[in-house]
This record gives C-alpha cells, sequence and structure tokens, in this order.
C-alpha cells in the first residue's frame, strides 16, 4: 500500500534519532495518517508477507476479552511471547528477567478486557472481573444497529487505573466508528507505533475489524484511517525496510467470511483471504 510506504519514506527522510526504553534507538516523527478505502483492496501488505493467521487470531484474541497469553501459543501466535503483566513480573531488560517474562502466561487487563469489561476491577486471567463493568464493543455494535447516525461510538483501551498490571499499556489505544453514505469507516488512534513489525499488523487488524462489524450492521465498508503518534522506525530495522520500499505495491487481496452470525462468535478461521500475492517476507527483530 503506497500510503504505508509513504510513511516508511518521510520517517528514512525526516525522522530524528531519539532513545527509549527499548535500548534501541529509533527515526523518529511526530505524527503521521495512514488512510486506506477498502473499496480498493483488503490492506494486507504486499511489499512483504504478512501472515493474516496470526492477525486474526490475535483481534479473535481482543474481541472475546482474553488475556491468558496461552491461549494465542495454542494457536501458534507467539507475538505476544516476550511481554506479561508487570504485577507477576517485573519488566527488564535482563536476559534472565526476559526468560521469566516469556514463561509466564499472565498478560493483566490489556486490549480485548478493556474493550468488554472497562471499568470493573481486574483480577487474574482465569478468574472473572470484580465489579461492574462496560461492554464498549457490545455497546458499539448495538449503536451500529439501533442509531448508525451516532458520533459516540468509540472503544478505549487506555485505563490510567490498570496501566501498572498491563503487560503493555496499550499503542493502539482507542477507535472509534462513524457511519457515512451506508458504508462503515473505522478510525484508531495509536500513541506509539513501530512502523516495520507493529504497523501492518494493526492496519490488517483494523481492516477485519471494520470488516466484521459492516458485516454485523449490514453496512458496506468504507474507510480505515489510523491517526498516529510517535511513528518510528528501530535503527536495527532500517536496511531491511528499505528492501520494502524498493519494491513496487502488487494488487491488494479481498477479505471473505462466508459463516458469520456475529461479531462474538467469529473465529479467526472463518475469514480467509483470497488473491494474496505478496513479496517474500521480510525479518526485523522485535524491540522488547
Amino acid at each position: 500500500m503506497k500510503p504505508y510506504l509513504a510513511i516508511v519514506q518521510k520517517i528514512l527522510n525526516e525522522g530524528f534519532r531519539k532513545k527509549n526504553r527499548t535500548g534501541v534507538d529509533a527515526l523518529t516523527i511526530a505524527g503521521a495518517i495512514f488512510e486506506h478505502d477498502m473499496a480498493d483492496g483488503f490492506p494486507l501488505l504486499t511489499t512483504k508477507k504478512v501472515p493474516f493467521r496470526l492477525v486474526a487470531s490475535e483481534l479473535e484474541f481482543f474481541i472475546k476479552g482474553i488475556t491468558d497469553k496461552e491461549w494465542l501459543r495454542e494457536k501458534n501466535n507467539h507475538i505476544w511471547d516476550e511481554w506479561c503483566s508487570p504485577a507477576a513480573v517485573p519488566y527488564s531488560n535482563d536476559p534472565a528477567e526476559q526468560a521469566r517474562m516469556k514463561a509466564e502466561r499472565e498478560l493483566g487487563p490489556v486490549y480485548g478486557w478493556q474493550w468488554r469489561h472497562f471499568g470493573a476491577h481486574y483480577t487474574a486471567h482465569d478468574k472473572p472481573p470484580a465489579g461492574k463493568g462496560i461492554d464498549q464493543l457490545a455497546r458499539v455494535i448495538d449503536l451500529l444497529k439501533k442509531d448508525p447516525d451516532s458520533r459516540r461510538m468509540i472503544v478505549s483501551a487506555w485505563n490510567p487505573l490498570d496501566l501498572g498490571e498491563m503487560a503493555l499499556p496499550p499503542c493502539h489505544y482507542s477507535f472509534q466508528v462513524t457511519v457515512i453514505d451506508n458504508k462503515l469507516n473505522l478510525l484508531w488512534n495509536q500513541r506509539s507505533v513501530d512502523v516495520a513489525l507493529g504497523l501492518p499488523f494493526n492496519i490488517a487488524s483494523y481492516g477485519t475489524l471494520l470488516h466484521l462489524l459492516a458485516k454485523e450492521a449490514g453496512l458496506g465498508e468504507g474507510k480505515l484511517i489510523g491517526f498516529l503518534g510517535d511513528t518510528h522506525i528501530y535503527v536495527n530495522h532500517v536496511d531491511a525496510i528499505k528492501t520494502q520500499v524498493s519494491r513496487e505495491p502488487k494488487k491488494l487481496p479481498s477479505i471473505k467470511t462466508e459463516k458469520f452470525s456475529s461479531v462474538f462468535d467469529w473465529n479467526f478461521s472463518d475469514s480467509i483471504i483470497e488473491g494474496y500475492d505478496p513479496y517474500p517476507a521480510v525479518k526485523f527483530d522485535i524491540a522488547v
């Protein structure tokens, strides 16, 4: 997608080298906007292979409000392996402590838990929440069906009271749905943007969520827009991402979900990508 590559090129041209908590410097710009019209195809990068199975299974993990890392591991999804709740194992750059972080299954009240239980008290991955919370995702779906012109269809994962228990404070911290001309548009906000590794996943994940919400509400698919904050490329990713910039984007694939009753019953294997012909994968080391 050319909008993604334009963000990459802007960082390579203008990014300021900046230190951060990971210990790996990053070229950084203050703010960017990603915009894609779903009529142009499903937003899965073609300049490198992006594993949709991992994107979709993580999204199901969020939708179901699960906080047990083992649920992902059982599906051969290891994108959360390096992190855990700091209440279980405090964050550290020490290799021995990072091994303990990897072994711990408790993620704390991350993304999906906030989507489904905002305001309740988090107890543990294997225990129900204490107190009364708000199912923000269910509320948005209800509004979509009853009042699609509402401008209040917002889901937030940013809960300052719970940040100290989260494996990671949410990078993509909120999203809004708005319906215009019978098309559902999804706009997400992101405070910290790992452009090489994270952003392609975020784009595909919210593209999938847009697709599912549109099916749920019987609406067309409109625009996917990301408002990006601290937008960066880690210095150890620069050489590899230049390979992507040199590649001419190919035709985007399509997404197909035939077996569908509701967002909440959706299984990641229910959606398939058709016509995907990407360039080979590009290896990037993760900054923990």
